[in-house]
């Protein structure tokens, strides 16, 4: 039986040849107009590698329809694609291809965007509590310096 952890090396290698083959044949050899400037983001390949869920994202693919549109695309060219891989592989078993829309890519920017948002108020909170701070010295400091009492 083998370990686990080279198992898990395999599995690592298998998923990292699919998405770098897959990018390589979406940029040369796949014509269709709907996939455009796509990106592979992530591959899962499950244990027995009879599968591999291909996640990919497109900065064309602005609507749902159009990312309907990609995936739908993408799964036409799944046959031509698996093909590939067999050809270039030396795979027992080559994966069934399966692709799905990864808009994490979106929502990464969106949550950055709101990280950024939310330092520059803590930011001006901290500025503004300092200006405060200054008032309160320069009060004191207007009085005369504090002494104890009997001296």
């Amino acid at each position: 039986m083998r370990s686990p952890i080279r198992n898990a090396e395999r599995d690592l290698r298998l998923a990292d040849f699919v998405r770098d083959e897959i990018a390589r044949a979406l940029l040369s050899d796949v014509r269709d107009p709907r996939i455009g400037m796509t990106s592979v983001t992530d591959v899962r390949v499950n244990r027995d590698m009879s599968r591999a869920d291909v996640y990919v994202s497109s900065l064309s693919a602005r609507s749902e329809n159009d990312r309907e549109a990609l995936v739908a695309a993408l799964d036409h060219a799944a046959g031509f694609l698996r093909s590939r891989l067999a050809r270039r592989g030396n795979l027992r078993t080559t994966p069934r291809l399966r692709f799905h829309y990864d808009d994490l890519v979106e929502s990464g920017s969106r949550i950055e965007a709101l990280i950024d948002r939310a330092v520059e108020g803590q930011a001006q909170e901290e500025h503004t509590q300092k200006g405060h701070a200054r008032e309160g010295r320069g009060q004191t400091e207007a009085a005369g310096p504090l002494t104890p009492p009997g001296r």
